[in-house]
């Protein structure tokens, strides 16, 4: 196979585009609340909103998150291996 492959091309550049959509994502919780929680003090779930992004909403966003990119990369997989292994390929 050569290495400018445009299926491999296109592979790697959605791969990319999700990672990247999802370090923005991760960002969000880790720094973006965490910088602005004294600000958060109105109750969600019958606590003050920063002790329980801490305690639980981060976490519940990571488990998301990692979920979304395994989903993603798997259907990613199986569309690009496919076309890889095609027949009318040269």
């Amino acid at each position: 196979m050569k290495e400018n492959n445009p299926i491999k091309q296109r592979y790697w550049s959605k791969l990319k585009t999700i990672t990247l959509i999802l370090i923005i994502l991760w960002f969000i919780p880790t720094f973006v609340i965490s910088f602005f929680a004294n600000e958060l003090t109105f109750d969600f779930f019958g606590w003050p909103f920063s002790f329980w992004m801490a305690a639980q909403g981060s976490q519940l966003i990571y488990l998301l998150i990692v979920w979304i990119y395994a989903s993603f990369v798997n259907k990613l997989d199986k569309t690009y291996l496919n076309e890889l292994q095609s027949p009318g390929r040269n």
